[in-house]
């Protein structure tokens, strides 16, 4: 069976989190997509960041992707191929926006498929309810604070019930059909031949081999002429893409630090996890906070933006010199707005901040860290201004490493971490700060 290519529209860069050796497009004209469907990978990204936007404007981003994908792909004779919407696997995101302006564009779909689970953050399916590993304890994930998000909350673990609450009612419970695990692992290919009329289906999974398996029989229907979209977090993306080992070990990765200098990192990410998560890599000897105080962009304060912007690009100086690394990060207080639209923009506009920080940054730093989804995002399109990047593999279970390319004018080779905000034990941050520093203690 011909090995398809797996074009995932990714509403943040962080799905990229399981696969290595292909290519991340920060832009998707027709030109930069002809790279992906060229590229030797068997998948390749679009980072669209639409978590960050409105219904309307993700609505917007993902059509005009997928026309400019018909064409692409008209002008490469590319055939053979499976689309993914990939998402958060604590099921925050724009479902069913996404997936219908996908179906709108591309047409002709005979069941799309909800699977959410991802193993390296501890989420798995079980009998259609969603679980989030804390603390060794699963937990269905609407009683966890992702649900609670104010942006994408929800009140579902059962996946037919999400379904309906998330279509308003436009696909019930019962219109909902469930893969459950003793059939996927017996095989379900008869069940997949029999789905017409973009069926929306639900898939369990609790270890990999079961994704795998779902894969295997996926790509053999799909092979037969069968049309299938899927809406699912990362793990997916292995089992479907089939790629061997990453080149170089998680716990090697010091290898791409340029001249074993310190770093910087960047922390965006407001959610219970990255705080804990920072608190210890600050802990670190090599390591200085710098907090920037997000209420001072409400235009209430004193301070303005091209204050903080001086006064942090200024620590951040010194702190490298000193041959430490910074860590710069937003205040943790969660602030409240009056509707989603404005929450949207604050976001951005903190964002355009730590972007700006970014673009800034001393030139010979060794290595940057990217912590949170949407953050990682505006770090490779807007701070690094990169239209494509190659990732390497992970340097911890569901985080990526990319680097950039050789011609990049101000950091050239530059290996980025992209660190989701809800991936990693309390002291995943300063694993990842470790296993870069030992560049300096290697040589």
């Amino acid at each position: 069976m011909a090995q398809p290519k797996i074009i995932v529209l990714d509403d943040d860069p962080t799905g990229s989190q399981t696969v290595h050796s292909c290519l991340l497009l920060t832009k998707w004209d027709v030109a930069t997509l002809k790279l992906g469907l060229l590229d030797v990978a068997p998948i390749f990204f679009v980072l669209t960041n639409t978590r960050a936007m409105t219904p309307q404007q993700a609505a917007e981003i993902t059509k005009e992707v997928c026309q400019n994908l018909k064409v692409a792909l008209a002008e490469t004779g590319v055939t053979n191929f499976v689309v993914v919407s990939r998402s958060d696997s604590t099921l925050r995101g724009h479902y069913p926006v996404e997936t219908d302006a996908i179906a709108q564009e591309l047409g002709g779909f005979d069941a799309h498929f909800l699977v959410p689970a991802f193993f390296e953050g501890g989420r798995f399916t079980r009998e259609s309810i969603h679980y989030l590993v804390v603390k060794g304890v699963p937990i269905p994930v609407h009683e966890t604070e992702f649900a609670q998000d104010s942006v994408f909350g929800y009140s579902h673990s059962y996946l037919p019930d999400y379904v309906a609450e998330k279509t308003q009612g436009r696909i019930s419970p019962a219109q909902v059909t469930r893969f459950l695990l003793p059939e996927l692992r017996q095989g379900i290919q008869p069940r997949l031949e029999q789905l017409s009329g973009n069926q929306c289906c639900v898939v369990d999974g609790e270890t990999q081999g079961d994704l795998d398996q779902f894969a295997r029989d996926i790509l053999a229907v799909a092979a037969k002429g069968k049309k299938f979209l899927f809406r699912s977090a990362a793990s997916l993306l292995t089992s479907l893409a089939g790629l061997p080992p990453q080149p170089v070990a998680a716990d090697q990765m010091f290898e791409y630090v340029r001249d074993g200098k310190p770093g910087a990192i960047i922390v965006g990410s407001h959610v219970q996890k990255t705080t804990e998560q920072l608190e210890k890599l600050l802990e670190e000897s090599g390591v200085v906070g710098v907090e920037i105080n997000v209420a001072d962009l409400l235009g209430n304060s004193t301070t303005t933006r091209a204050d903080l912007l001086t006064e942090t690009l200024a620590k951040v100086a010194e702190i490298h010199q000193a041959g430490k690394t910074p860590v710069v990060y937003t205040s943790r207080q969660e602030l409240t707005f009056p509707d989603v639209e404005t929450r949207l923009n604050f976001g951005a506009a903190v964002s355009g901040l730590l972007m700006d920080i970014v673009q800034g940054l001393p030139a010979d730093i060794g290595f940057l860290i990217s912590k949170g989804g949407i953050t990682s995002n505006d770090v490779l399109s807007t701070g690094l201004a990169l239209t494509t990047a190659r990732i390497m593999g992970q340097i911890l279970a569901g985080c990526s490493i990319v680097l950039t390319p050789e011609d990049h004018p101000q950091f050239p080779n530059l290996p980025v971490v992209l660190f989701p905000g809800n991936v990693g034990d309390t002291t995943g941050l300063a694993t990842v700060y470790r296993r870069l520093s030992l560049a300096t203690t290697s040589d």
